[in-house]
C-alpha cells in the first residue's frame, strides 16, 4: 500500500472555473497528495495515499461536485457525450419554454394591463410555479454543484447563480407576504431567466466540444485489436492483449504490425515512420526487429513477440501522452479570470448594500430602511449574475469554430483560442507535416543520353518490384509519359536493389554501395552522388551492362505550400522550428528549402516531448504540428497541439486543433482564427462587464426596479450577440455547430446545420 494514481474522463466540465473547483475540492480532501485537471481533454489525474483514502472516495468527490465519470472505453465515452448533449438540450428546451411563458406574462402585464405589478394572485402564483419548476427541474443539477462547492468553501459561478436565483425567489416571497408593492412577478422572473441563461451558456460550450469530437471520431482509423497467432495446431486469431512474449504472429502485406517483435521468417519492407519519422521504409528479414504500429508493406512476416504490456512501444507512447497531459501547463480562460474576482465581489457588495441601508439612515436621524436594504441586496445579486459574461467565451468559440470548419479546421478546445495570441514558436514535425510523407523522385541525373532514357531503363527493371522506391520510379515515369517494358528476368536483392534483363541487356538498379560491390566503377560520379546526398535524397544508381548511366535521387517531397506557410509564420513574428526523427542531413536539406533556421534532428518521441517542455520552461508559448504516433506526446505537451487530419488516430486524439486536409497553410489559418476569436472574446467580456458593472453600481441605491434589471440583462446579452456576429452575418458566413467529414474528402467539412445564422 502507499501512493496510488487514478485518471478519470470527466463529463460536465464547461469552463476552467469547473477545473479550478475540482482542483480545490481534491486539495482539501484528506489523503489526496496531488491533482491535475485538463479541461481541454476533460480528464482528472489524482494521486492519493490509499492508506488514508480509497478509490471509491476519490470517485465520490467528483460525483458529489455534480460531475460524471465516463467509462474508459472509447465507444462508451462517445455514447456518454451524446447522452450529455441530449440532456443539455432537454434542459434548455424546458428552461427556455418557461422563460418564454414568463416573458409573455410580463409583456401582457406591462403593455396590456399597463402596470409593473400584477395585483393578481393567480399571476403571482403562476410565475412562482414557473420559477420553482425551472430552478428545481432543469436547473436542479446547478444547485447540487453550488451546494457541494459551498460545502468545501469554494465560490464559483454556480454559487453566484444560485445566490441570484434564490434572491429572486426571496424577493418574490417578500412581495407576497412582507412588503406590499414589491415587484413579485419580476423577482420570480429573475430566477427563471438567470437559470435559463446559465443552462444556455453551458449547452453552447458542450456543443463546441461534442460536435468537434464527433467529427474527430469519423476520422479515427483504429488499428485492429486482433492478431494471427501461429501455434503447432495452426493459425488462430486472438486479441492483441492476449499475446505473450515468445508467441509468434503472422503479418500480411498492408497490415499493421500488432506488437513489438523480431522477424523469424520472411522478407518485407516496413514503414516505421510511426516511431522514427523516416518516410523511406526499412527492409526487414530474419533477425531484424519490428515495432508495433508500423506498417508491413510488401511481404509476409513471421514475428516473435518480444515486448507486451507496458514495455511495448505503443504503450510507452500512451504513457508519455498521459504524463504530458497531466503535466501540461494549465490555462485559466479570460472569462474565468474575471469571474474569479467578480463572484466574491458581487456577494460582498450585496451584503454591504443591505447593511448600509439598515445602518446609514441612523446617521441622519431616520430608522433602519430594511425594505430598501433588501431591495438593494437582491438587485445587486440579480444584476450581478454574469449572464452575458458566461456567454461571451462560448459564443466566441462557436463563431471561431464555425469559421474554422468552413476552412477544414477543427478547433477542439478553448485553449486553441485562448493561447493563440501568445504563441511565439511553432514546432513542426518533418515527415507528413512539412513533407508529403511518401517517397518520390526528386531528381534524375543522366550520364548517357536523355533523362527519359535513364528513367525508362530504371522503370523497366523495377516493373515487377513491390518496393516503395520502385513505386516512386514508376510513378515518375508514368507522370512524364515515359514508356517502359516488362523485364525478361527479374531478381530482387533485399535491402540493396534489383537485377533485371531489359531488352536483352543486364540492368542493375540499387544503392551505390551495392553497385560498387558488384564491380561497377562509381568513383568518377562521386561529386554527383555527394550533391544528391547533401540534399538528403536516397540514391539509386542505374547500370546497363557494367556502366553507370544515371542516378535517381528519391526523397520525401515537400508540400507545395510549405515554404509559404513558414514565411507567414515569420511575418506574424512567430519562430518556426523543425523537430524530427529523421537524420541531420535530410532534416537540414528540407529546412533550408522551406526557410527554417532552427532544426532538431534524430529526436525520439519522448525526446520531442522533453524538448517542448524545456522550451515551455524557458517561458515560450508553443504550438506543435505533427501527424504521427511519434508526435503524440509532444502534441499533448505543447500549449496548442495541431494534428494533420491525414495522420494517425493517436496524433489526432492528442491535439487541440485538427487540420482536416494535409495543407500546412491551415496552421496559420487556425492561428489567425484563434487570435481573432480571442479578440472577439475580450470585446464580448468588456461589453458584458460594462453592463454588469454599471448595473451592480446602480443596484446598490436600492432604487433599481427588477424590470429594469431584466432589461439590462436582455440588453447585455443582445449586445454580446450583436458584437459576436457583427460582420459575419453581413458577409453571409454561417456559424457551424455541427460538423461532419465528407466521405472520401479529407480536405473539407460538410455542414449538418448552422446556429445563430
Amino acid at each position: 500500500m502507499g501512493t496510488a494514481q487514478k485518471q478519470f474522463n470527466v463529463g460536465g466540465m464547461s469552463c476552467s472555473f469547473c477545473a479550478e473547483s475540482i482542483e480545490k475540492a481534491y486539495r482539501r480532501t484528506d489523503g489526496v497528495t496531488d491533482v491535475d485537471v485538463s479541461l481541454a481533454h476533460e480528464e482528472v489525474l489524482v494521486q492519493y495515499d490509499d492508506d488514508r483514502i480509497g478509490e471509491v472516495e476519490v470517485k465520490d468527490t467528483l460525483r458529489d461536485l455534480g460531475y460524471t465519470i465516463r467509462d474508459p472505453d472509447k465507444e462508451k465515452q462517445y455514447e456518454d457525450q451524446q447522452a450529455e448533449l441530449a440532456d443539455g438540450k432537454r434542459r434548455l428546451v424546458l428552461a427556455g419554454s418557461a422563460s418564454i411563458v414568463v416573458a409573455a406574462l410580463m409583456a401582457w402585464m406591462v403593455f396590456v394591463m399597463g402596470r409593473f405589478e400584477s395585483e393578481s394572485p393567480v399571476m403571482d402564483l403562476a410565475t412562482l410555479a414557473l420559477a420553482l419548476g425551472t430552478m428545481f427541474g432543469p436547473g436542479r443539477y446547478i444547485k447540487k454543484k453550488a451546494y457541494q462547492s459551498l460545502r468545501r468553501g469554494i465560490f464559483n459561478q454556480h454559487v453566484l447563480l444560485e445566490a441570484g436565483a434564490f434572491a429572486g425567489l426571496l424577493g418574490g416571497f417578500l412581495g407576497l407576504s412582507v412588503f406590499p408593492g414589491f415587484p413579485t412577478v419580476h423577482f420570480f422572473a429573475v430566477s427563471v431567466f438567470i437559470t435559463t441563461y446559465h443552462i444556455l451558456s453551458e449547452y453552447t460550450s458542450l456543443i463546441v466540444r461534442t460536435r468537434a469530437s464527433q467529427a474527430v471520431q469519423s476520422l479515427l482509423d483504429l488499428r485492429p485489436d486482433t492478431a494471427r497467432r501461429v501455434t503447432d495446431d495452426g493459425v488462430e486469431e486472438v486479441p492483441v492483449d492476449d499475446l505473450k512474449v515468445g508467441d509468434r504472429v503472422r503479418v500480411k502485406p498492408g497490415e499493421n504490425v500488432p506488437v513489438d517483435g523480431e522477424v523469424v521468417d520472411g522478407k518485407s519492407t516496413v514503414d516505421e515512420s510511426v516511431a522514427t519519422g523516416e518516410s523511406i521504409p526499412e527492409e526487414k528479414s530474419a533477425g531484424d526487429e519490428v515495432i508495433g504500429g508500423s506498417v508491413n508493406e510488401t511481404g509476409t512476416l513471421l514475428v516473435e513477440v518480444t515486448a507486451t504490456g507496458e514495455d511495448a512501444f505503443l504503450n510507452q507512447v500512451a504513457h508519455e501522452i498521459e504524463e504530458a497531459r497531466a503535466m501540461k501547463p494549465g490555462i485559466i480562460q479570460l472569462a474565468d479570470r474575471v469571474l474569479r474576482y467578480f463572484v466574491p465581489t458581487v456577494l460582498t457588495i450585496a451584503a454591504l448594500s443591505f447593511a448600509f441601508w439598515v445602518v446609514a439612515p441612523l446617521a441622519w436621524g431616520a430608522g433602519p430602511n430594511v425594505q430598501r436594504g433588501a431591495f438593494a441586496a437582491l438587485a445587486v445579486l440579480v444584476l450581478g449574475y454574469p449572464c452575458a459574461l458566461g456567454m461571451a467565451t462560448p459564443l466566441a468559440l462557436i463563431r471561431g469554430g464555425g469559421k474554422a470548419a468552413n476552412r477544414g479546421i477543427l478547433m477542439r478546445s478553448g485553449d486553441a483560442f485562448q493561447i493563440s495570441p501568445d504563441v511565439d514558436h511553432i514546432i513542426l514535425d518533418k515527415t507528413g507535416t512539412i513533407t508529403v510523407g511518401k517517397p518520390a523522385v526528386s531528381e534524375v541525373v543522366a550520364f548517357d543520353g536523355e533523362e527519359d532514357n535513364v528513367l525508362a531503363m530504371a522503370a523497366s527493371a523495377e516493373a515487377f518490384s513491390e518496393h516503395p522506391l520502385a513505386d516512386a520510379i514508376l510513378d515518375r515515369a508514368d507522370g512524364q509519359g515515359v514508356e517502359y517494358v516488362d523485364p525478361e528476368s527479374f531478381d530482387s536483392v533485399t535491402g540493396k536493389g534489383v537485377r533485371a534483363t531489359v531488352a536483352g541487356e543486364d540492368v542493375l538498379v540499387g544503392k551505390p554501395g551495392w553497385l560498387t560491390n558488384e564491380g561497377v566503377d562509381l568513383s568518377w560520379a562521386g561529386d554527383e552522388v555527394e550533391r544528391l546526398q547533401h540534399r538528403g535524397l536516397t540514391i539509386s544508381g542505374v547500370v546497363r551492362g557494367n556502366d553507370l548511366v544515371g542516378l535517381i535521387g528519391i526523397g520525401d517531397e515537400i508540400k507545395d505550400d510549405a515554404a509559404a506557410a513558414v514565411q507567414r509564420m515569420k511575418d506574424a513574428g512567430i519562430a518556426p522550428v523543425m523537430i524530427t526523427g529523421d537524420n541531420e542531413r535530410t532534416a537540414r536539406a528540407v529546412a533550408e528549402e522551406v526557410g527554417i533556421d532552427r532544426v532538431m534532428a534524430d529526436v525520439l518521441p519522448d525526446e520531442k516531448r522533453r524538448e517542448v517542455g524545456r522550451m515551455q520552461d524557458e517561458g515560450h508559448r508553443l504550438a506543435m504540428v505533427g501527424d504521427g504516433i511519434n508526435d503524440a506526446p509532444a502534441l499533448t505537451q505543447a500549449d496548442i497541439g495541431i494534428a494533420i487530419g491525414a495522420g494517425t488516430d493517436i496524433a489526432i486524439e492528442s491535439a487541440d486543433v485538427v487540420l482536416m486536409g494535409d495543407r500546412l497553410g491551415g496552421v496559420m489559418d487556425a492561428y489567425e482564427i484563434g487570435e481573432e476569436s480571442y479578440r472577439k472574446t475580450r470585446q464580448n467580456l468588456l461589453t458584458a462587464f460594462t453592463f454588469n458593472g454599471v448595473g451592480v453600481t446602480a443596484a446598490t441605491t436600492g432604487l433599481v426596479h427588477p424590470v429594469f434589471a431584466m432589461v439590462a440583462m436582455v440588453l447585455s446579452v443582445s449586445a454580446v450577440l450583436a458584437n459576436n456576429f457583427a460582420g459575419q452575418l453581413v458577409s453571409g458566413e454561417g456559424v457551424n455547430t455541427d460538423f461532419t467529414v465528407e466521405s472520401g474528402d479529407a480536405g473539407g467539412i460538410a455542414e449538418e446545420g448552422t446556429a445563430a445564422d
